[in-house]
């Protein structure tokens, strides 16, 4: 860099990111809950954990390769942001086969869990715990099928830990939507590396140029000459002739 933009900006940084955080919090949770409800063995458990770690990992991915590759950061968010979509539809599934309700989006417990801002597991196991015992959202609907009375009265643990997943893939989806937004204004602003490594480039160039060249100039000046004064730029004189 000279005086300039970096060529290589700064990036990586990704365990500051909100997204990172949740979704990080979503596959603790998510391992957690498919030891517990679904069978180790069987391709839905793989497959939810592998979505889950996905979208993790792929926030790393792209947050680290953004200083090269704004193109690979757009694209791997975005594979992050789907691999949550595809998660949020396992518990659906889950929920719906097995006939347990799916909350409201304005649920008072999703809206408890919201706020409790949870870190690790163990915090989000304890809001279950609380909402098992009916100490979240009182007076609320419980799930889709509208039943009455306190909020938690007849969910079990498997509704609750799903619906719980569920509220924080929501919140890790919302907050990769505006990411991948403003990674698309700054990238439509400031350009990728190609971009980029010409702007660098011609800011050094300027920076660097001596200014005319007087090599050149020299170059093209005669040479002085050696010889006397009244000899200069006169002509050669013939061999004398001698006749006998």
């Amino acid at each position: 860099m000279v005086g300039g933009e970096p060529l290589i900006p700064r990036h990586g940084g990704y365990r500051r990111l909100k997204s990172f955080q949740v979704a990080q919090l979503v596959f603790d949770v998510t391992v957690r809950f498919c030891e517990r409800y679904i069978e180790k063995r069987s391709r839905t458990c793989d497959q939810m954990v592998q979505a889950a770690r996905s979208g993790v990992q792929n926030i790393a991915e792209g947050s680290q390769a953004s200083g090269t590759s704004k193109k690979t950061e757009i694209k791997l968010t975005s594979v992050a942001r789907a691999s949550l979509e595809e998660l949020r539809l396992d518990y659906q599934d889950f929920l719906r086969q097995r006939g347990l309700a799916l909350w409201d989006r304005d649920d008072p417990r999703r809206a408890e869990l919201i706020s409790r801002r949870c870190a690790t597991a163990d915090e989000v196991a304890d809001w279950a715990r609380d909402a098992r015992r009916g100490f979240c959202g009182r007076g609320g609907r419980d799930g889709l099928g509208g039943r009455g009375g306190q909020a938690g009265e007849g969910a079990t643990y498997a509704e609750i830990a799903a619906n719980g997943a569920l509220a924080l893939i929501t919140v890790a989806c919302s907050l990769l939507d505006r990411q991948l937004a403003s990674q698309a204004r700054a990238f439509e602003a400031e350009g990728g590396f190609s971009e980029r490594l010409y702007r660098v480039r011609t800011q050094s160039r300027r920076a660097g140029s001596p200014g005319p060249s007087t090599k050149s100039t020299e170059s093209t000046k005669s040479t002085p000459s050696t010889r006397p004064p009244g000899q200069q730029n006169s002509p050669p004189k013939s061999p004398p002739n001698h006749r006998e």
